[in-house]
């Protein structure tokens, strides 16, 4: 593990500013080396309503946590005020940081880190609780909180969404389903080839396959990952059920 190379950068005291791309920047594949794994905590009566199943979905990204931890460095985000409670479920080896949040998740609220040259930088894909349909003050700054404590430059993409509605082969080819994305209550201005250039800047990629997706059917518009993952370069697995129910419009817009 290189724990020690990646948190020294927590005592970090400046603001990140937003800035746009000067330089290329690169997403690397997601089954690349990690360095650490980012984590949320989730707390919010407000989204989670049953105080049970609260519990549960706290109990469950501890179990996650403590697994991942024996493996690689995992830092957890909660509010201080959680870290008691936190800290009851977890592995000493998990670091927990000061950040609050509301929900658990990091894929799609947290930062997407990626290179420009030489040094890290967070690819700012900006979170507004997928298109405003859950309580997003504390997660929709997440990212840049993160920024901020790593002292890592943000880059703006000029884009709402999350990045769990893009999977990246980390070889510069995207796709995503147009719901998620060209969407008025994510991108109301910008147009399908405008969402496109700004991805593909954001991730350092050259080509992006899009699907049409389902609007309005689920809280993520129908996230890609739910569907297709890359599994190395240009090699996707997806997930067809082997009877496809015409009345569904998700298997619908998967065939």
């Amino acid at each position: 593990m290189h724990r020690r190379h990646f948190l020294a950068a927590s005592v970090a005291a400046t603001v990140a500013t937003p800035i746009m791309a000067t330089e290329p920047l690169h997403e690397r594949p997601e089954e690349d080396h990690h360095e650490a794994t980012f984590m949320m905590w989730p707390v919010n009566r407000d989204v989670h309503l049953d105080k049970t199943f609260l519990e549960y979905a706290q109990q469950s990204i501890a179990d996650i946590a403590n697994t991942i931890a024996e493996f690689e460095s995992v830092i957890l985000i909660a509010e201080g005020s959680d870290h008691a409670r936190a800290r009851k479920m977890l592995s000493g080896k998990i670091d927990l940081w000061d950040i609050p949040t509301e929900d658990l998740w990091a894929r799609d609220a947290g930062p997407l880190i990626a290179h420009r040259g030489s040094e890290r930088v967070v690819s700012h894909i900006q979170f507004n609780g997928w298109g405003h349909k859950q309580i997003n003050t504390r997660d929709s700054k997440i990212a840049t909180a993160i920024a901020d404590r790593l002292d890592f430059d943000v880059v703006d993409s000029g884009v709402t969404g999350e990045a769990g509605g893009v999977e990246h082969d980390g070889h510069r080819l995207l796709m995503a389903h147009e719901s998620s994305w060209v969407n008025k209550n994510r991108n109301p201005s910008l147009s399908r080839d405008e969402v496109e250039r700004r991805l593909l800047r954001a991730y350092g990629a050259e080509r992006m396959i899009w699907s049409k997706g389902v609007s309005g059917e689920d809280i993520t518009d129908y996230h890609i990952d739910s569907l297709a993952r890359f599994s190395g370069p240009n090699r996707v697995l997806i997930n067809l059920p082997d009877t496809p129910d015409w009345e569904d419009p998700f298997h619908v817009a998967a065939y």
